[in-house]
């Protein structure tokens, strides 16, 4: 059977996104030919490909069968263009880069400038995603890279240490705590809590804190990105305790004081993630010596 790249690619986009309606954007075509497509595709095989009687859609077995081999297809053709890469000896290309918010938020726009003044002609390509998806787009190729907070050590990733970051207290800067140089963890007892929510890694390290210190908050707000517990602190409703790096521009505005916080043990984990089975392309490669 005659195999296309491009036939494989809207399969694993439809399979991706689970709307036949989504990879025809994807693939630059309309609805109506990613539909023949899949039609004519069965029609070939004698076999139902996907399963119509549930939304979104779903694989049948041999629609299981036939992502699986063009999962394979791709990762030979991904292969060859890194290999071709290398025979051309070019720095140029593309980075895909899948990253939690508050690391995209905060470091990307500077790494991308240090990136392109050492390879001009390349370009890095940001997109900001919940963890999970952040794990998804790696695992399905649709990211070179990931940064993650508190990283899931799985069989298909490489994991890659990158820092440990200190946490420190957020409050509003009139607080009566924005004066300390010190906070110790008893000076949070009763205060009113901007937390995070509590599916979110974070919350379960913060709450486990509290409990061995024997300190209980009150949880005024909870949310389930940095971005808007800052927000939140910036605007007098609670305080809370952040990663320092992630402040840096509200503490410069002066709409944010960081105050250290007398618990040393106290860090969040980031690394960055790739498919362990991939094969980085040399400017992935440059771009991963820069900053690790």
């Amino acid at each position: 059977m005659r195999v296309i790249f491009e036939d494989c690619k809207l399969f694993r986009d439809v399979v991706h996104s689970k709307s036949l309606s989504r990879a025809a954007v994807l693939n630059g075509i309309s609805q109506s030919a990613a539909t023949q497509h899949v039609q004519d595709l069965e029609k070939r095989l004698g076999a139902e490909l996907f399963d119509r009687s549930t939304r979104p859609l779903g694989l049948t077995p041999a629609g299981k069968l036939y992502a699986e081999l063009c999962r394979d297809v791709l990762r030979r053709e991904e292969d060859f263009t890194v290999a071709l890469e290398e025979v051309k000896n070019s720095s140029e290309g593309t980075i895909r880069i899948a990253s939690i918010y508050s690391i995209g938020l905060s470091e990307m726009g500077r790494l991308r400038e240090e990136f392109q003044k050492l390879s001009p002609g390349a370009t890095v390509h940001v997109e900001l995603l919940r963890p999970d998806k952040v794990y998804e787009a790696v695992l399905e190729d649709q990211a070179d890279l990931g940064f993650i907070s508190y990283p899931e050590h799985r069989r298909e990733l490489t994991v890659i240490p990158w820092r440990d970051e200190r946490m420190t207290v957020a409050v509003f800067p009139t607080h009566p705590l924005a004066g300390r140089e010190m906070a110790m963890p008893r000076d949070l007892e009763n205060q009113a809590f901007i937390a995070f929510d509590e599916e979110v890694i974070i919350r379960r390290e913060l709450d486990r804190f509290f409990r061995d210190n024997g300190v209980q908050v009150e949880i005024a707000m909870q949310f389930d990105n940095i971005q808007s517990i800052k927000e939140a602190v910036a605007l007098g409703s609670g305080i809370s305790i952040l990663p320092e790096r992630t402040m840096q521009t509200e503490i410069a505005h002066r709409r944010l004081v960081s105050i250290p916080l007398h618990a040393p043990e106290l860090r969040r984990p980031v690394a960055i993630i790739h498919r362990k089975k991939k094969k980085l392309t040399r400017v992935v490669r440059e771009f991963l010596n820069l900053i690790v």
